[in-house]
């Protein structure tokens, strides 16, 4: 027999040995997906019921206040008012200050406008001071002016620099930013995003503040 033929066999020995240890070693892995699928815990299936509702936000004054600067001066930085004249928050000293900072290309400052009007309204006559301050640049005055005027009782205020929300101590977190300051012209309070002013907890803020001072 020459060397030729005496290989053959061996060869044939060694891909039936490959075959056999591939067979191997699928039958181990096999066995071994059954074994943890058997030992996996059982769970009872969850029916599907829809979307998951996120939970609402809530818009009410007392939960949303935040008071980690109060007692910080409000900023001597002055804006102007429908006439142009220049006014700062000293100039409220005397009455609680509920200052708004809004801008007409900010939808939640559009929406809550209307819940400041009212606040404006409930508290007429008493010394309590709404005061909405438009940071618009001066191409959208006129169309800020008429969002307020459309707000009564309020009262339109622009910084057309935009600079009050960044002499705020912390600056505005971004808009609507509101601060309440007490006669002292002292922060008690502030919120940052939309808030209901027309609600309970806002009059129950307002009303404490006017019981304190």
């Amino acid at each position: 027999m020459n060397d030729q033929s005496a290989a053959k066999p061996r060869g044939g020995v060694l891909t039936w040995a490959l075959w056999g240890a591939a067979a191997i070693g699928v039958a181990a892995v096999v066995y071994i997906i059954a074994q943890s699928m058997a030992k996996a815990p059982t769970q009872t299936p969850v029916a599907a019921s829809g979307p998951v509702a996120a939970a609402p936000v809530s818009r009410d004054v007392a939960r949303k206040l935040e008071h980690g600067s109060d007692g910080v001066a409000a900023p001597a930085y002055a804006f102007v008012d429908a006439a142009g004249k220049k006014v700062s928050a000293a100039d409220f000293k005397g009455r609680i200050v509920v200052m708004n900072l809004w801008a007409t290309w900010c939808a939640p400052c559009k929406v809550e406008m209307p819940t400041l009007a009212k606040l404006a309204q409930a508290y007429a006559g008493k010394p309590v001071a709404v005061v909405a301050v438009s940071i618009d640049k001066p191409e959208a005055v006129e169309q800020a002016r008429a969002f307020i005027a459309a707000n009564a009782p309020l009262a339109f205020y622009n910084d057309p620099e935009a600079k009050l929300p960044w002499e705020l101590k912390p600056p505005a977190a971004g808009m609507p930013t509101t601060l309440i300051l007490g006669k002292d012209g002292l922060e008690r309070g502030r919120i940052s995003g939309e808030a209901d002013w027309a609600g309970a907890g806002a009059r129950a803020t307002i009303d404490r503040l006017l019981a304190a001072s």
